[in-house]
């Protein structure tokens, strides 16, 4: 089992670490920056996840409005999105493969995020629309990959802040850093008002590309993976084992949180594009919809710093699933049903559960279910197989699925979310021992390091 799974335990003195922050390809070194990084890895993803998400709701809410600014229509719009969407799915997967071939994820996290910042100023200089269809799949491919990438490497410094034996006052947990960028997210979409009523429209544009920036160069604080683990040998010559992404959709697990995540987490779609609109054709007022929003957001913030362990503590990664999708379920209903204001209010946090909790589970499996050798790629085809793929074709179908049903479709996201839930319950049940792996050469180094480790027991709780 992957060693990554500590990280959400329970019992952290049951997971023995040891060893010595290394370089990005798995090597140790004794002493200088390696003990000094081990030593504050939770500011340092702080910092990096503020600067990103802070980015993230500084231009996310506001970018549909520039393109309006600047001439396009609604049509043109949507195929900006949706060709943005297209182009993640193929570069996330990749990008991440490339960041585990290597053995350098900062490196990848890093050039991404620069990336992404520098190019997405095209939206502030283009004015055609070719030229904002060219900026808008080259951010996207470049923005595809920071989440996982970044997941993947908190969830690894979460292990190594353990320390030798699994007691190290230092620990931190993934949900603590994750929330704190659902709160800057808060945070960035609250500024952008006003620099909007300042500045107009573009300056969101340069303020995202200034906290990317930022970001980007902050990845170089980051702890390096793989020196508090002792780092699985790593094959010198692609062929020397079976693909990773062939060797991930193999794992039974690892496709019924394919399925379980694109369902939950691909409702969110129709509710993302309409639900302001199905607020606003109510008589529900502007105020009230942010303050919807908000309410929704903050949920985000509260499960991943409160109620994301103890759940996963109680229900284990597969039973909180479930329950996140028997609430996309009570969500959805009402949201068919009806736009009473305060039926409103009492189901907005739920999205804690149908977004972030079932985040938390996902890095959990992932974390505990997928060899370490192979975190990146599992993480970014889970990303774009998973919620990416779900999200993108359910985007398309919400236009019409809106425009002939109106808030009935809602009816058709709790149905997704009710499919979901049988898988949720086979993910509850499909752990270790149901043969997660059918490959024994990637498993059995994983299985000989967790025995020399004085028998590390891993624990089933985990949420995201």
């Amino acid at each position: 089992m992957s060693r990554l799974g500590c990280a959400f335990g329970r019992n952290r003195g049951n997971c023995a670490e040891s060893g010595r922050i290394g370089n990005d390809r798995g090597g140790t070194r004794a002493g200088g920056w390696g003990d000094a990084l081990r030593e504050a890895p939770l500011p340092r993803f702080l910092l990096v996840y503020v600067l990103l998400f802070a980015a993230y709701g500084i231009e996310g809410p506001f970018l549909p409005a520039l393109l309006s600014e600047r001439g396009i229509s609604p049509e043109g719009i949507g195929l900006l999105l949706a060709a943005g969407t297209a182009a993640r799915l193929v570069s996330a997967p990749i990008a991440a493969s490339m960041a585990d071939r290597l053995g350098v994820p900062r490196a990848v996290l890093a050039g991404a995020i620069l990336a992404a910042g520098l190019i997405g100023c095209g939206f502030a200089l283009a004015g055609s629309f070719v030229a904002l269809l060219i900026v808008s799949v080259l951010v996207s491919m470049a923005l595809a990959p920071i989440n996982p990438l970044a997941d993947s490497l908190a969830s690894r410094a979460a292990v190594a802040s353990a320390g030798p034996g699994g007691g190290s006052r230092r620990g931190f947990d993934y949900g603590l850093i994750r929330g704190f960028g659902s709160a800057a997210f808060i945070l960035g979409a609250m500024a952008a008002g006003p620099l909007v009523a300042g500045f107009g429209l573009v300056s969101v544009v340069w303020a995202n590309a200034g906290l990317l920036l930022l970001a980007g160069l902050a990845v170089a604080l980051l702890p390096r993976p793989g020196g508090a683990l002792p780092a699985l040998p790593r094959p010198r010559r692609p062929d020397a084992e079976p693909g990773a992404f062939r060797t991930l959709l193999a794992m039974p697990l690892f496709r019924r949180l394919l399925l379980v995540t694109g369902l939950v987490q691909g409702s969110h779609a129709l509710y993302g594009a309409f639900a302001t609109l199905r607020w606003m054709e109510a008589g529900i007022a502007p105020e009230m919809i942010g303050l919807l929003w908000s309410v929704a957001v903050a949920s985000e913030v509260v499960m991943f710093f409160l109620l994301g362990r103890p759940l996963l503590a109680r229900l284990g990664p597969g039973g909180l699933a479930a329950v996140c999708a028997a609430a996309g379920v009570i969500r959805w209903v009402v949201m068919a049903n009806t736009a009473w204001l305060p039926a409103q209010f009492l189901i907005q946090p739920l999205h804690g559960f149908t977004f972030a909790a079932l985040h938390l589970a996902t890095m959990r499996l992932l974390a505990e279910n997928v060899p370490e050798r192979l975190s990146s790629t599992a993480f970014g085809v889970q990303a774009s197989l998973g919620p990416g793929l779900a999200g993108a074709v359910l985007t398309l179908a919400a236009g019409p699925l809106y425009g002939q049903f109106g808030a009935g479709g809602f009816w058709a996201m709790a149905l997704l979310c009710a499919i979901a839930l049988p898988a949720s319950l086979a993910l509850a049940g499909g752990g270790r021992a149901g043969g997660v792996l059918p490959a024994a050469p990637i498993l059995a180094p994983a299985a000989a390091q967790a025995a020399s480790l004085s028998g590390a027991a891993w624990r089933s709780s985990r949420s995201r």
